[in-house]
């Protein structure tokens, strides 16, 4: 059974979706239920997925982990199509989770002013750019994999929902938007944001 380290609504709930659609056991344990999570992850972040005497930490490499260690339809198992549904992995990890992280360090460093709001929309607008990029990738498939979700599209889905928690406007196209809604109505995405909840 693994154990999942996760913090509320952070970007470990894909990890545990991922752990439901491939059925696996898992214990949940909130980082903020420790005293020193710094001893179970020196950096501080989540998520951090424990298998056996293996410990892992960065969500890329976990997701990766468990799809090579498990047989799924969240990415192809050879080829091109393998390829490509790591570069959308990435996509996702390196690229859309930090243009989000600019909206959770500027709302916790700056003061409440026109330049804090700027920066906010700033932010923003660089966002609204990579949805751009995720709609024309949807241009001719309703998922960055083909005709099934994959771990890319879960991983895009937690990373919008973070946009409620700033006074910006994120704008997504259609096709991204049935994506998303697609996605955040798996029962695994619901299961995996209830049991956050009551863990």
């Amino acid at each position: 059974m693994y154990t999942l380290y996760y913090m509320t609504g952070a970007c470990s709930l894909a990890t545990q979706v991922v752990l439901r659609e491939l059925g696996q056991e898992f214990k949940l344990i909130n980082k903020d239920s420790l005293e020193d999570f710094k001893s179970v992850n020196p950096v501080g972040v989540v998520p951090v997925l424990v298998d056996g005497e293996q410990k892992l930490t960065e969500g890329a490499a976990i997701l990766l982990h468990l799809l090579e260690k498990h047989s799924n339809t969240l990415l192809p198992a050879s080829g091109p199509a393998k390829q490509a549904g790591i570069e959308d992995i990435m996509f996702a990890n390196a690229t859309m989770h930090p243009a989000y992280g600019r909206l959770f360090f500027l709302s916790q460093t700056m003061a409440d002013c026109d330049v804090k709001n700027n920066a906010l929309n700033s932010a923003a607008t660089a966002i609204n750019q990579l949805w751009e990029v995720v709609e024309q990738q949807l241009a001719d498939k309703p998922f960055l994999g083909g005709d099934s979700y994959s771990a890319a599209d879960i991983l895009l889905t937690v990373y919008h929902s973070w946009g409620q928690y700033f006074p910006v406007d994120i704008i997504v196209g259609d096709k991204t938007a049935k994506m998303l809604e697609t996605v955040s109505n798996l029962e695994n995405f619901k299961l995996a944001q209830q049991a956050e909840q009551e863990a």
